[in-house]
């Protein structure tokens, strides 16, 4: 088989790509205070850039504000790299405050989860630059579903603050970085602008302690605002017997009753609250010899009880049990009636105490 007739054009001879001139980096610092002098004037740097931002709001801010006090769907949160960091956490903060939000990743956007959003949501795109491809790839996409737009940026000509419906603008700002290039000072005025804007829609609502309690069922921040009702032994788990009834049958309901409380609330036939019987007391009887368990319950019970109501703070019945020595405190309605008891022993569990 012949061969094919050798090309005798000359071939480009190819030559190495320059190199990027690289920054040069400054002297590594090799002393302690010099470490914290230049990490002050990295906090320095971002207080200040947060303190800028205080001169920036106005009328922008204050319409979305409005934007997002009348959204009848979610505020719906993106960004890319750190600012969508940032964007996380705005959104977090947006639904622990009782507004309904999410984090869209623009890049995932593109490709699918931009089913996410419709009318009546309310957009809010952070980006230092304004020129994040993801975002304004997204733009076209949010003016045909009617979504207006709210743009976080240090760019207020930006394509992305052209494309918003409100624009609140940081301003341009130096990084706090040795290269100027790693995001801080940007990243920390963003984070503050994003918390300056939900708190100001919190109070634009006057959101109550016990609503953000609502959403924050657990640790501390629950505890805080939980009312007896809510950790109140009731129904079979609260202990009854009458004030004409025996010492025996106290004794019977105390044994008998889940959860062994120690103790039961004495009633008239009313079922309201005239005493307590709890197993101290019955340990006394004992030691004074006094243990007939025929006598009825209004010869042996205290009387003048300490209670609460099942509106009152948890926090307030614990240091009530503390400070008086108890181990339970019947729980009485407005009409003075048994409803409940408060134990330790739940208090301990729920870490009250």
């Amino acid at each position: 088989m012949a061969r094919a007739p050798r090309s005798t054009a000359k071939k480009p001879r190819l030559r190495a790509l320059p190199s990027p001139r690289s920054i040069p980096a400054e002297p590594p610092l090799d002393n302690a205070g010099a470490l914290l002098r230049y990490a002050r004037e990295v906090l320095e740097a971002e207080a200040r850039a947060i303190q800028g931002l205080t001169g920036r709001l106005g009328d922008p801010f204050l319409r979305a504000v409005a934007l997002l006090r009348q959204c009848q769907g979610q505020a719906v949160v993106t960004g890319m790299g750190k600012a969508g960091l940032i964007g996380q956490k705005l959104s977090a903060t947006l639904a622990s405050t009782g507004i309904r939000s999410f984090y869209l990743h623009p890049a995932e956007a593109v490709h699918g989860d931009l089913g996410r959003v419709g009318r009546g949501d309310v957009i809010l795109a952070l980006s230092n630059s304004g020129a994040t491809e993801e975002l304004l790839r997204l733009l076209p996409s949010f003016r045909r579903m009617e979504t207006p737009v709210i743009a976080l940026t240090g760019e207020a000509d930006s394509p992305l603050a052209r494309g918003a419906d409100v624009v609140l603008d940081m301003g341009r700002m130096e990084e706090a970085c040795p290269m100027g290039m790693v995001p801080t000072t940007s990243t920390a005025a963003l984070h503050a602008l994003g918390d300056a804007l939900v708190m100001t829609l919190m109070r634009s609502r006057s959101f109550t302690t016990e609503q953000y309690a609502q959403l924050h069922p657990g640790g501390k921040i629950g505890r805080s605002v939980q009312r007896v009702a809510d950790v109140m032994r009731t129904g079979p788990a609260n202990p009854l017997v009458k004030e004409t009834a025996k010492l025996s049958d106290a004794v019977g309901v105390m044994t008998q009753t889940p959860g062994r409380p120690g103790a039961t609330s004495v009633v008239d036939r009313h079922g309201k609250l005239v005493g307590i019987f709890t197993d101290g007391d019955l340990r006394r009887l004992v030691e004074q010899g006094r243990t007939d368990f025929t006598v009825p319950m209004r010869d042996v019970m205290g009387r003048r009880p300490r209670c609460v109501s099942p509106e009152t703070l948890v926090l307030t019945a614990a240091a009530q049990m503390r400070e008086s020595r108890v181990d339970q405190l019947p729980v009485v309605d407005v009409e003075g009636r048994a409803v409940g008891l408060l134990d330790v022993q739940d208090l301990l569990a729920a870490r009250f105490l």
